[in-house]
């Protein structure tokens, strides 16, 4: 019997990939959420939030504004879809 380690092909990150000060404030807007006081839009102009996902990414964005450590946003599934067409049509 012979263990041989696997090498997977995935390259691994190392360390956090989120800080501190961001985790503090997804958890602030979690809280507002639930209070009822957490607004969407830019400066809170919008409606009251519900939805949880949309509160962890309010959270997110004012923890990238703070300089806190967060990963950059990831391009939107429909804002590539929308590309690929266009190039499709162009051809």
């Amino acid at each position: 019997m012979s263990t041989s380690k696997r090498k997977s092909s995935a390259k691994k990150s190392s360390g956090q990939k989120y800080g501190k000060a961001a985790t503090k404030r997804v958890a602030s807007a979690m809280r507002r959420r639930k209070k009822g006081t957490l607004k969407s839009g830019p400066g809170g102009k919008g409606g009251t939030v519900k939805s949880r996902k949309q509160a962890i990414a309010i959270g997110l964005s004012e923890a990238r504004a703070q300089g806190a450590k967060v990963p950059r946003k990831r391009a939107s599934k429909s804002a590539s879809r929308s590309s690929t067409k266009r190039a499709a049509r162009k051809k």
